[in-house]
């Protein structure tokens, strides 16, 4: 089995992390063949990924575990909390999955910022993102923490490639 890789990405709203993600995903799966997961955390509870009134809400809306699948997609509804282990086991197979959020987990985590830096965010981070709006000079950043181009996703890649933690 090949090995897979998993790697977070953290910061406050706005501060470029789904753009960033983004960026990074297409370069992995169309620059570097590779299979790309992902998964984001909507701790308000406010995404929502079916239309009222179709037949697959309606079996959503009993509080029923739901598979929608088609000859391109398939989607799984679900109205329990899944833990990581669980959620990976859903993909199948990938080479990256990359978080976005969830700040608790175990992962290798990657630090989002524009503008300016909340240090609140020091221990969760493994390294810090940032584009030329943050001087960098004008923080104490803990000495272990990479610096990365916010606007370079070939060297966000590369820390990833290298510093992602491997997944079973």
């Amino acid at each position: 089995m090949k090995k897979r890789l998993a790697v977070a990405f953290t910061g406050p709203s706005n501060s470029g992390k789904t753009t960033l993600i983004l960026k990074v995903a297409r370069k992995l799966i169309h620059e570097r063949g590779l299979q790309v997961a992902i998964i984001k955390n909507d701790p308000k509870d406010k995404a929502q990924f079916d239309v009222p009134g179709k037949d697959s809400y309606k079996f959503s809306d009993t509080g029923a575990e739901v598979v929608v699948t088609s000859p391109t997609r398939t989607t799984y509804f679900s109205h329990r909390h899944k833990e990581l282990d669980e959620i990976i086991q859903l993909f199948g197979e990938f080479d990256v999955l990359l978080v976005e959020g969830l700040k608790n987990l175990p992962l290798p985590r990657i630090s989002i910022f524009r503008g300016s830096i909340d240090t609140d965010y020091f221990p969760y981070m493994n390294a810090l993102a940032i584009d030329e709006s943050i001087d960098p000079t004008h923080y104490t950043l803990p000495t272990e923490i990479d610096l990365l181009d916010l606007n370079n996703p070939d060297q966000v890649i590369e820390w990833i490639l290298t510093h992602a933690k491997v997944i079973e």
